[in-house]
């Protein structure tokens, strides 16, 4: 999925607690942008809108449309869209804060954990039960394909996408991590990789991480370590079950 462009100064504008923009927010007449507070039905709705969001784009992806968030928000589509004028505003909005929070489950991992693999393995199981795995921005989980399969299905964009790590004969889809920071949009993305890098480069120096391991197994370990169950009990268990095998497997071995 691609995210189109959108300029973060309508986003910023629509933060909580930052007010709405504009006449229709404002006193109701066409004299101009003008802030102020949001009402607390109008922020009790915000709220409504951003819960239901991480729900259903966590559960159907990103390519849910804004009409399943709204049904989940018991709110009307036209409610969402006075918060959200497009849905990539909303998409990015929730992006962002999920980045936001799997960055600081790194650095506290790498500030609160002396040994290397406690604090990888710390990361990963934070991260799991957080669900944020579920809502990763695209321009982290990025698949790069071979060159071969690029050149016939993939845009020019994603054949310009460079692998982090390439397996000889390899001819499977590769998660790539590593896309270049287009913009300053990107730059919460790229605080991300870079935390989690850390984790890793100090995890395999240790003898810890098998060597092969990159940046993008382990993001991808956090999508995929985390599934959505309508139980929640089954999905808590689910995820412990199934992330104990995936540290088994990123660890190295004598």
């Amino acid at each position: 999925m691609h995210i189109q462009d959108t300029h973060w100064s309508t986003a910023s504008a629509l933060a909580p607690g930052g007010g709405a923009v504009g006449a229709a927010a404002g006193n109701g007449r066409g004299d101009g942008p003008r802030t102020t507070p949001l009402r607390v039905d109008a922020q009790r709705n915000l709220e409504h809108v951003l819960r239901a969001a991480r729900e259903v784009f966590g559960e159907l992806g990103y390519g849910a449309p804004m009409e399943d968030v709204a049904r989940r928000a018991r709110v009307g589509v036209g409610t969402v869209y006075r918060r959200f004028p497009s849905k990539d505003v909303l998409v990015r909005r929730i992006a962002e804060e999920e980045t936001s929070r799997l960055t600081d489950q790194a650095r506290a991992a790498l500030g609160q954990e002396d040994e290397p693999w406690s604090a990888l393995s710390r990361f990963l199981r934070t991260s799991v039960a957080s669900g944020a795995g579920r809502l990763l921005p695209p321009q982290v989980l990025r698949v790069g394909v071979p060159e071969e399969v690029g050149a016939q299905g993939a845009g020019a964009e994603e054949t310009r996408v460079p692998q982090q790590r390439t397996q000889p004969g390899a001819g499977e889809l590769r998660l790539v991590a590593e896309a270049p920071v287009a913009d300053a949009d990107d730059a919460g993305a790229a605080a991300l990789l870079e935390v989690v890098g850390r984790l890793v480069d100090r995890a395999r120096a240790a003898g810890e991480l098998r060597p092969d391991v990159s940046v993008s197994d382990v993001l991808l370990v956090i999508a995929t370590a985390a599934p959505s169950l309508p139980d929640a009990a089954q999905q808590a268990a689910a995820s412990s079950r199934l992330l104990d095998i995936l540290l088994e497997g990123l660890r190295s071995r004598p």
